[in-house]
């Protein structure tokens, strides 16, 4: 099995809200530290669960973050599930492509016509 490409596996999540879920944390907290001079904190979090015997899994993902006030700290956290596969390329969001063709040309059951 290839190893899970990361960035489509981030955007898979949650039909990319995730993804810019995690962007806006990691400059809100950034700019929490830049302005206020105090640590912050972004945590991604992944917990798998296979679903029933099939080739899935529940991925479940959680966005924790510390962003630092002038007083203080403001924390947030989301946790959401999205169903993979695990395939020959790693997890995905669909099993094959959904482009694929599903015949090849010789086991269409309708022959093109010959010119």
């Amino acid at each position: 099995m290839k190893a899970t490409d990361t960035s489509e596996f981030i955007n898979s999540l949650n039909a990319s809200v995730f993804a810019q879920q995690v962007g806006r944390a990691l400059s809100d907290v950034a700019a929490g530290v830049v302005d206020h001079g105090k640590p912050g904190e972004v945590t991604l979090k992944f917990k798998l669960k296979q679903i029933g015997q099939s080739n899935q899994v529940t991925v479940s993902h959680t966005l924790d973050f510390v962003q630092p006030t002038k007083r203080g700290k403001k924390r947030e956290d989301t946790s959401l599930d999205t169903p993979m596969y695990v395939t020959e390329n790693g997890l995905e969001l669909f099993q094959t492509s959904p482009t694929d063709q599903m015949f090849t040309r010789e086991e269409a059951p309708v022959k093109a016509r010959e010119v």
